[in-house]
């Protein structure tokens, strides 16, 4: 059989485009198709329906005010004295006598209060000197303030005035229970009535004095109504039980 003798295809004259393989060529319209029927136009879309009436809002809650921030913590306070705190009292007169009686004696002042802290064996003679050579004419009080559970329970205090030097001091003494105190009657007779009353409400007694004797409460009390550790109710329901035949005056 003879072979088939393949005619080549000549090239393409200058200017065309030879085809690549990547396009692809669009094949004829068969003129025998079946004409293309329209698509049905689309159906309009159907409204949405009215929404239903949204709730009604909840009232608007305040908004809860901000928690303040913690407070830095306060320091400590200092702790409180036991009773007042006195500072050094100095003046011609007090620094003369601090040199004249040394640990016997101190100057101290409070509140624009001044005063000297003797010692017990020193009345009455500072007293005198007070008088005498500093013109503290006139003892305007004597009193006494109990703390039972100190060594020394009493304080006695002198609350003199000088009418020359318009000025006034105080002069306080400690004393333990049954201690006495010689009397000031000789040097101020004023005391002689205050004396009786510390007498009377501490028990303390005043050695010298003219007529040392209950001033304020009867003769039968028993005790002392300004000592601290005194049961005043006690004792005046003992005393009326006693002397007017009834349970209590109170």
């Amino acid at each position: 059989m003879a072979e088939e003798v393949k005619t080549p295809t000549p090239p393409p004259p200058e200017g065309e485009n030879k085809p690549t393989a990547d396009k692809a060529v669009p094949a004829a319209p068969s003129s025998a198709a079946a004409p293309t029927t329209p698509a049905p136009k689309p159906e309009a879309p159907a409204k949405p329906a009215a929404p239903a009436a949204a709730p009604p809002k909840p009232a608007a809650t305040p908004a809860k005010p901000a928690t303040p921030a913690a407070a830095p913590a306060k320091p400590a306070a200092p702790a409180k004295p036991a009773g007042p705190v006195p500072t050094p009292w100095s003046s011609p007169m007090a620094d003369k006598y601090k040199r004249q009686y040394g640990s016997g004696l101190e100057a101290q002042t409070y509140l624009g209060q001044n005063y000297f802290t003797v010692d017990r064996s020193l009345i009455p003679d500072f007293l005198k000197l007070l008088r005498d050579e500093e013109q503290f004419d006139y003892c305007v009080d004597l009193t006494a303030a109990h703390y039972p559970k100190r060594e020394k329970q009493f304080d006695v205090f002198w609350i003199l005035y000088s009418h020359p030097r318009n000025e006034r001091i105080r002069v306080k003494t400690q004393i333990a229970d049954g201690e006495s105190l010689p009397s000031s009657f000789s040097i101020w007779p004023t005391t002689d009535w205050l004396e009786r009353e510390v007498f009377d409400m501490f028990g303390i007694k005043f050695t010298g004095h003219p007529d040392l004797k209950r001033i304020l409460l009867p003769d039968g009390w028993k005790g002392h109504p300004l000592r601290k550790d005194y049961d005043i109710l006690l004792q005046d329901k003992e005393w009326v039980h006693i002397n007017l035949g009834i349970e209590s005056g109170q």
